[in-house]
């Protein structure tokens, strides 16, 4: 894939595309035409819950705050006394009974239980940076698997908004949220490129986005590189039988991989590797490999890299994308990226736009990917053993919420 063509997809894919859009849909329906040299691609779908926000309204101290409500969070009005969660230690979380809860950032799955548990009625987050000129309120979701026991109103606002409240000491808030909570589908693209073999790598990357960004890095820039990599496979040859995934609705909690990996338990038997693309190509930043495998692989790649002459820094950890579903069912996978500083390129907002991609260094990152996968498809046994060390299992029960970080 050249240069040219590189930056035409990047055009071609420059609209917000949310998990369970109709703009994902049709992105993933560009992907399967793209994959159309290379051969047939499936376009699968899979069940998302959706919602139509109808009415989302804060007001704290009889003051208007422009917000965004919380999909799949329910309906109903509260009004309460307002409590920023400075900290989640036991006293400051006995503080939020009866009360509606600012909560710094995102409102990740222990945070989200123990407000709930100690009695708030409802929840503010907020979005954006309070440096940047633009006023915009990101829009989110009470995720199925953070209330799977219950569920509070809540909203998103403004992080200068958010600083407002506290700098005021507001006292009292009300939340209004109305909506219609239903089923949609998502959708994954998959492409086949049988081997002399069963035995199967599987490479992915998602292609969907959040509610107020293009996704050129995050992450139409890892979908570009597996086209360019379908290409290279197409017309090379290869030992192991190479299957291609582009995850929908990643950005909603890994959705399309977790599918996927559900619809095909028979399949996972058979995956030997898992290589995940996840943000490449970047004018700045560092190029990183995350490892959820034995360590022996951080120390293949190393070596690799230091062969080659190419720049890199690589770990033994869980990465936060599509390759996590594999590893939990015990698939070694590795994700590799290229690690901007927040200050030169930033994700899940306007900001994410092909502004921050250059074309000279995508076509570098896919270079030493496509060889460190060159490696591994024409291996005559793969060389990253197929289990999943205990530093990784504990790793991936704290990622994925099944217990507290210790």
């Amino acid at each position: 894939m050249n240069l040219p063509q590189i930056m035409q997809i990047f055009q071609d894919t420059a609209y917000i595309r949310t998990g369970g859009s109709p703009e994902e849909l049709q992105c993933a329906q560009y992907i399967a035409e793209a994959c159309r040299p290379y051969g047939q691609a499936a376009v699968e779908a899979f069940p998302v819950q959706m919602a139509n926000i109808q009415a989302a309204i804060l007001t704290v101290d009889g003051k208007s705050i422009p917000c965004k409500g919380y999909q799949n969070a329910g309906s109903g009005e509260v009004e309460a006394p307002l409590y920023y969660l400075r900290n989640t230690d036991p006293h400051s979380l006995s503080l939020c009974r009866g009360k509606i809860v600012l909560v710094d950032g995102y409102l990740g799955h222990w945070v989200f239980q123990d407000i709930r548990e100690n009695g708030a009625v409802g929840f503010i987050t907020y979005s954006g940076d309070a440096n940047y000129t633009d006023h915009d309120v990101d829009q989110r979701e009470l995720r199925a698997s953070v209330a799977q026991n219950g569920k509070l109103p809540g909203v998103n606002i403004n992080a200068k908004d958010a600083i407002d409240l506290v700098r005021s000491r507001a006292a009292t808030a009300k939340i209004t949220l109305r909506q219609e909570e239903y089923e949609g589908e998502s959708r994954n693209v998959v492409l086949e490129l049988p081997g002399e073999i069963p035995e199967t790598i599987i490479f992915t990357a998602h292609y969907d986005s959040t509610s107020l960004s293009q996704g050129a890095y995050d992450n139409m820039s890892g979908s570009i590189g597996l086209l360019a990599m379908a290409e290279y496979f197409s017309q090379h040859p290869h030992r192991y039988s190479l299957r291609f995934l582009w995850c929908g609705s990643e950005e909603r909690g890994l959705l399309g991989s977790k599918a996927y990996c559900a619809a095909h338990e028979e399949a996972l038997k058979h995956i030997m590797l898992n290589i995940n693309l996840d943000m490449i190509g970047c004018i700045m930043g560092k190029f990183i490999a995350c490892c959820t495998s034995e360590e022996a692989l951080t120390h293949y790649i190393r070596y690799m890299a230091a062969e080659l002459g190419f720049g890199i820094s690589v770990s033994q950890d869980v990465y936060s994308s599509d390759s996590t579903p594999f590893a939990d069912r015990g698939i070694p996978a590795v994700s590799f990226a290229r690690s901007a500083p927040h200050n030169t390129a930033t994700i899940h907002n306007r900001y994410d736009t092909m502004d921050v991609m250059q074309g000279e260094q995508m076509e570098a990152d896919i270079a030493f990917i496509t060889a460190f996968a060159q490696r591994m498809a024409c291996a005559q046994r793969c060389p990253v053993a197929r289990e999943m060390p205990e530093n990784m299992k504990e790793k991936l029960d704290v990622y994925l919420a099944r217990k507290r970080k210790s």
